[in-house]
């Protein structure tokens, strides 16, 4: 339940019951108050009951005997019970209601009065019918049992008032409250909610390019450190310079080591242009050279090509990693993977290598040089780590409702070990050791980087259960990429997606 809906609800709820404890304590308070008060004129109704007409004696009134009348006593009104008995026989039976009319007991209810023992002392008998609840006391006169009463009804009706006005007006109450509160919590938890928006919209910022800055701050109102929403506020703020500062720091250090890169694969390709120059002039000397020094030779002139393509590698990578446009042309996909696979079918010709390709040309655009590369390095990654004999099938299909164009290089070799499925696209990433066949770990780098590039993607595909192998799908947009779109970070989860 959202904090808003907490605050109003439990605001409502003791409200609510405040109100209720309230009118329940002041109904009772008010029913024992006005009880008492009957009881009051309980025992006085009972005393002038019995006490004759002024100028007249005893017995001459217009009553049955004993002094006692049939008319209300002057002074005393109506709307009385007045019972006399002697013995077990009832000498005076007369409920006196209070439209002024007079009525009499049943035998039923004159033998339930009898025994239940009533006393000087006001107590409430239900006689039911039309008479209701009444507070009676009994007393003794002239050797006569006298049972007097007054009528509970207007008591009751009182309390019921004062009872159906105090929960109208608590429910009235709890509604205005719960109306009143949901307005003020609002008002109160919308600069939190403006922080909220500012936290989730720093959320979805590409941290991981640009020049690492985040110009989202929270408004100085809402940062006021007197309230607790402005210390939550005042907190995102602290949060927000502390990611700017180092992010500015790590994008300033990455500049500069792109540039370190850059400069030193530039500056690099010339003494190992020299190098290979050297080691093959020296081999094609005709004096006779030891058989030792001719192997150093090869070696030198082997690890300096090793060293240009890295370096070659190392260059590409800055250059992308630097953002700088790419050419965008058409290009022949189908033509690439054809001349790719030809390739690699004369430097591994140990491998079986197969394609699908669709019955038309497959057209994309971008750079023919770097989709030439990401073909070429695909295809070598499935000969440099698979054993001989294995199949390597290149797929190729033309672009599907959204505009994308899929390439997938497969191949039936021992797949992708677990621990390196993560980190397949970082650079300088090693699968198998013995088994690098010269590479630099920096192919599947230059794979992730361009196309990336070109506004697409490329992901390792679970394997079968059958077939372990290992196929790498890269979706290119047909279209290319719009024209200044900034390269996105090349990283990689753990599932082997950049």
């Amino acid at each position: 339940m959202p904090l808003r809906r907490k605050l109003v609800a439990a605001v409502v709820l003791v409200v609510a019951a405040i109100t209720l404890a309230t009118g329940i304590v002041t109904s009772l308070a008010l029913q024992r108050s006005l009880e008492s008060s009957l009881d009051d004129k309980v025992i006085e109704t009972a005393a002038r009951a019995l006490r004759p007409p002024r100028g007249l004696g005893e017995g001459q009134g217009t009553g049955q005997g004993n002094g006692l009348v049939s008319d209300p006593p002057r002074g005393l009104g109506g709307d009385y019970l007045l019972l006399v008995a002697t013995g077990s026989s009832a000498t005076t039976n007369l409920v006196f209601t209070d439209k002024g009319q007079v009525t009499t007991l049943s035998s039923a209810q004159i033998s339930a009065l009898m025994s239940l023992g009533l006393s000087t002392r006001p107590a409430t008998v239900d006689l039911g019918g039309d008479l209701g609840r009444y507070r009676l006391v009994s007393g003794t006169y002239e050797g006569a049992t006298v049972i007097t009463g007054l009528p509970t009804a207007e008591l009751e009706n009182t309390v019921s008032k004062v009872r159906l006005a105090t929960f109208s007006l608590a429910g009235a109450g709890a509604v205005f409250i719960g109306l009143a509160t949901t307005v003020i919590v609002r008002r109160s938890l919308r600069p939190l909610e403006r922080v909220a928006g500012i936290a989730t919209r720093v959320s979805t910022l590409p941290l991981s390019t640009g020049d690492g800055t985040v110009a989202e701050r929270v408004p100085w109102e809402d940062t006021d450190r007197r309230t607790e929403t402005g210390q939550v506020g005042a907190a995102v703020n602290d949060l927000l310079d502390h990611i700017d500062t180092s992010l500015q720091a790590r994008a300033a250090s990455e500049k500069k080591l792109r540039r370190f890169v850059a400069d030193a694969s530039h500056e690099l390709r010339t003494p190992l242009a020299s190098i290979r120059g050297y080691a093959e002039l020296t081999r094609r000397e005709t004096d006779p050279v030891p058989a030792g020094v001719r192997y150093a030779l090869d070696r030198v002139q082997s690890e300096a090509e090793r060293m240009t393509r890295l370096v070659e590698d190392l260059l590409l990578l800055a250059r992308l990693d630097a953002g700088r446009a790419s050419v965008r042309e058409e290009v022949d996909l189908t033509r690439i993977v054809l001349d790719a696979t030809s390739d690699a079918h004369a430097a591994g010709p140990d491998h079986s290598w197969r394609l699908d390709l669709p019955g038309e040309a497959v057209e994309v655009t971008g750079d023919p040089g770097q989709l030439t590369q990401v073909v070429v390095n695909l295809l070598g990654n499935a000969r440099n780590h698979t054993p001989a004999g294995s199949t390597v099938t290149t797929r190729l299909r033309g672009a599907d409702a959204s505009g994308m164009v899929t390439l997938e290089v497969s191949d039936n070799g021992p797949g992708i070990p677990p621990e390196i499925a993560g980190t397949l696209f970082d650079r300088f990433s090693q699968g198998d050791p013995s088994r690098t066949g010269g590479s630099t770990g920096l192919g599947l780098s230059i794979v992730a980087a361009v196309v990336a590039a070109h506004g697409g993607s490329v992901e390792v595909l679970p394997p079968e259960p059958d077939a372990p192998g290992a196929t790498f799908r890269v979706r290119l947009p047909r279209e290319g990429p719009p024209p200044g779109r900034p390269l996105p970070a090349i990283t990689a989860d753990p599932a082997g997606r950049p």
